[in-house]
């Protein structure tokens, strides 16, 4: 076991483990937009900056990378970490102007506005990458990618055309942490991603409840009956 401090809190952790991982269980609050408990983190938000003192230094760290060391002072609200949250937050402000979490999560550090300048092509997107992880590892396809580089890196399906792989199942829309992909069901149809698809009507309510090609692949994965997917969880 690992023995530090958090904001003068003696604490234990595995070995390995993360701060982010360690503050978050032990109740302190430490904003990030890039994080998920089953997906881990690529440091990508810079949000969950923390204050790392070992000896007589100091060095401002990504808390959901750095791993935990015996002795370490970990301090989540030093004034240099405020200062550099603030910073990145003025720049994530700056990249998405209309992200409304991303404004709630700057006027809570005291950020309304933003001294860099506004992008008005990016949308929401703030390349979490958590929506091309969960596609891959959660359901089970890669329908979704990382595309360009520098300030026209996008995430994307393969070359911005409908994907074959993708299912419609709005996983990615569900990870999202700032609302940025597009899904609208109207009509008997789904579309996300520049991609139609039929949604299926449960035979017991008539209720339309999920894309056909969704329920196909897991009834394909899992050996379930087509006609038992059909059902919606409401009639089960």
């Amino acid at each position: 076991m690992v023995e530090f401090t958090i904001n003068g809190k003696k604490v234990e952790a595995e070995k390995d483990e993360a701060i982010l991982d360690v503050a978050m269980r032990e109740g302190f609050d430490i904003p990030t937009l890039c994080y998920h408990d089953t997906l881990g983190s690529d440091g990508r938000c810079r949000l969950c900056v923390v204050e790392v003192r070992k000896g007589n230094r100091k060095r401002i760290v990504t808390s959901c990378l750095y791993p935990v060391e015996n002795g370490i002072e970990v301090l989540t609200e030093s004034p240099d970490v405020l200062l550099v949250r603030k910073t990145v937050l003025e720049l994530l402000l700056a990249r998405c102007p209309d992200s409304e979490v991303i404004r709630y999560i700057a006027k809570e550090h005291g950020v309304s506005n933003t001294r860099y300048a506004k992008d008005n092509d990016k949308g929401k997107c703030i390349l979490c990458n958590l929506c091309v992880k969960t596609c891959e590892f959660n359901v089970g396809v890669t329908a979704l990618g990382m595309s360009g580089k520098g300030p026209a890196k996008k995430v994307t399906t393969p070359y911005g055309e409908p994907s074959r792989v993708c299912i419609g199942c709005g996983a990615c829309v569900a990870i999202c942490p700032t609302g940025h992909i597009y899904m609208e069901d109207r009509d008997g149809v789904r579309m996300i991603w520049n991609k139609r698809f039929e949604l299926a009507r449960c035979p017991k309510c008539n209720r339309y409840h999920a894309p056909v090609e969704q329920l196909e692949f897991i009834a394909g994965k899992s050996g379930t009956p087509i006609e038992e997917l059909l059902i919606c969880p409401d009639c089960k």
